[in-house]
């Protein structure tokens, strides 16, 4: 869910936070106030003091939003049904300023998933971001990691940040150019 014009919102707790765009970790302290901004495939932006905070799914239950469920799959799940859970949890990560996910901005370049002998499999992602010097890169990766190693089966996903060719707004999905204007 986007809010345009935000939802207020009291930390119930101290909450770890991540400042955006620069990348830099810190804590929220408990009875801060705040404006919801974003919220969007399990993560939440928060606006503070003039400052935009993301704040991670699991900690969501600090400004009264639900925890993340971890997706299911089918009783004996082809390697088409993996993959189909792991496109769609790609589409449940979102830029934290830009209210679209990863996926229809054109930032995946690549998704291989190797099954290994004991059933489980692989996950590599390459992938780049709008801006080469964003902060939120590493952030965003590990968000990537921790979304896709949460499906059954998945031992490890990788996640690679790449930048050649350099992002551009033509890599968007029309629906995604439509809603940002950039058609």
């Amino acid at each position: 869910m986007y809010h345009p014009r935000g939802e207020p919102v009291i930390f119930s707790r101290d909450c770890d936070a991540v400042v955006i765009p620069a990348g830099d970790e810190g804590v929220i302290p408990q009875g801060a106030e705040g404006t919801l901004t974003q919220a969007l495939g399990g993560s939440y932006t928060v606006y503070i003091q003039g400052n935009l905070f993301r704040i991670a799914g699991k900690d969501g239950d600090a400004i009264g939003q639900e925890a993340v469920k971890p997706p299911e799959l089918p009783e004996n799940a082809t390697d088409q049904d993996v993959e189909d859970v792991i496109w769609a949890q790609l589409h449940t990560c979102y830029d934290p300023e830009i209210p679209i996910d990863i996926v229809e901005l054109g930032l995946v370049y690549s998704c291989r998933v190797s099954k290994l002998d004991n059933g489980k499999r692989e996950v590599d992602i390459e992938m780049t971001l709008t801006a080469p010097g964003c902060g939120m890169g590493e952030i965003l990766a590990e968000d990537i990691k921790s979304k896709l190693e949460i499906i059954p089966t998945i031992r490890e996903a990788r996640v690679e940040l790449v930048f050649d060719p350099p992002w551009n707004a033509d890599m968007m999905s029309e629906a995604a150019r439509l809603q940002t204007g950039l058609y």
